[in-house]
């Protein structure tokens, strides 16, 4: 099952979270030869000091067996602000309505022991699970797009699994020890669909709030964010709202927090 970790509720997930950036420390560092900050076991970069969403997939005791994030491409992110090179020149999107997807990363030596079934397509159970999420996550908030930094390995696996890009942005780019390439994903029902199928993915994929913090939730939980904080945010979010969209999803954002 999906937990959604945001800048709202992080404070109830922290453990979650902690475990997300080890396993990503695994990943991406020992497993790909990644030069990525790895301090204390977890890698972390500039980017999750910015209250990005998280999308974590729980095994049935509650470890983390996958994760990625999501961040808004109205603010810093890694395509515009670390491999812009792969653009050539080119703007890099910018838009409430396009997310970008980064750091995805399953626990395959753990899934292995634990004998986590893979689809037809041959991708795991749990990388389908949090495709699926994302996209599905993503409609709910109204976005129609997503942009992704991948690598031609990610982007066979996407292929394989029924995600594949319908379009790249820029060309392959040598970035150190790998090749980088900016995939566009839209998020749609025909997307959800085709994942779901592919990976015999049915019902729900998602934990409540309310049930995930109850049982994964931190025992000593951080403050939550005050409300000067938070009025602080929405303030911002107003004044830098472009157009009537970017408007109508900070208000509609304040109307959900007030209720």
């Amino acid at each position: 099952m999906i937990t959604i970790i945001d800048g709202i509720n992080a404070h109830h997930f922290q453990n979650l979270l902690k475990q997300s950036y080890a396993l990503r420390a695994r990943v991406f560092r020992d497993r790909l030869g990644w030069e990525v900050n790895v301090e204390n076991g977890m890698e972390t970069d500039v980017f999750d000091t910015l209250n990005p969403t998280t999308l974590v997939s729980l095994d049935t005791s509650g470890r983390v067996v996958g994760s990625m994030r999501i961040l808004q491409t109205t603010g810093p992110n890694m395509l515009a602000d670390v491999f812009n090179a792969i653009l050539q020149g080119e703007p890099a999107p910018r838009s409430p309505l396009i997310w970008e997807a980064t750091r995805l990363c399953v626990d395959t030596d753990r899934l292995s022991m634990t004998g986590c079934p893979r689809s037809k397509s041959s991708i795991s159970y749990v990388t389908s699970e949090i495709m699926v999420a994302a996209c599905e996550y993503a409609m709910e908030a109204g976005v129609k797009d997503a942009v992704a930094v991948i690598d031609p390995l990610m982007n066979r696996v996407l292929k394989r699994s029924g995600n594949a890009p319908y379009d790249y942005l820029g060309a392959p780019t040598a970035m150190g020890k790998v090749t980088a390439m900016a995939g566009l994903l839209d998020c749609s029902e025909e997307r959800v669909n085709r994942l779901r199928e592919r990976s015999d993915i049915r019902g729900d994929v998602f934990l409540k709030e309310s049930a995930a913090i109850e049982q994964h939730g931190d025992h000593k939980y951080l403050p939550s964010p005050s409300k000067a904080d938070m009025s602080k945010y929405m303030s911002e979010q107003l004044q830098a709202a472009e157009n009537t969209t970017d408007l109508k999803a900070t208000l509609k954002l304040i109307a959900e927090l007030h209720k």
